[in-house]
């Protein structure tokens, strides 16, 4: 395995599980890990209550930006080790054929932007999602990466998703 290690989390709209994905994980995995996000269909914009929730956790929200998967899947596209789908229906597109051929996983996470109500019962959904990425990828940090298998990373990998 390498000692440097590219990831790059996919959702749909890239405004907010994903966002915030990659901000944690650029956050609490330097310098072995650069995380990157992307949408099958981005919004353009960033959910202001996701980075409310990265802000209130310390966590720079500097630079991010939705964008489309197309941007990792061009010629020169940082080579991913990994590529988590964040959403269930970006797992069940057909995504673009990665360069390197990373390790795939599904870590399906609830979307926060669907939830219609107040104002406490959007922000405790973001602060959910927020939650569940941060712990998936503590999970994520955890496993001996260079003294695993691929195969048995894998269903590490896999598991941790089904958490």
């Amino acid at each position: 395995m390498a000692t440097h290690y590219n990831v790059l989390f996919l959702c749909t709209g890239n405004s907010a599980r994903s966002i915030m994905a990659e901000a944690i994980l650029n956050h609490k995995g330097k310098p072995v890990f650069t995380a990157y996000s992307a949408g099958s269909h981005p919004s353009g914009t960033v959910h202001p209550e996701a980075l409310k929730q990265l802000e209130l956790a310390g966590i720079s929200t500097a630079g991010l930006r939705s964008k489309s998967w197309d941007e990792f899947s061009r010629p020169g596209a940082p080579e991913m080790q990994f590529v988590f789908t964040v959403c269930d229906n970006a797992a069940k597109e057909i995504c673009p054929v990665w360069p390197g051929h990373p390790m795939t996983a599904h870590w399906g996470v609830p979307d926060p932007a669907a939830v219609h109500g107040d104002s406490a019962e959007i922000e405790r959904a973001f602060r959910q999602a927020f939650f569940t990425l941060d712990w998936r990828i503590s999970l994520f940090l955890a496993l001996p990466l260079v003294s695993l298998d691929r195969l048995a990373l894998k269903k590490e990998v896999d598991r941790i998703g089904r958490q």
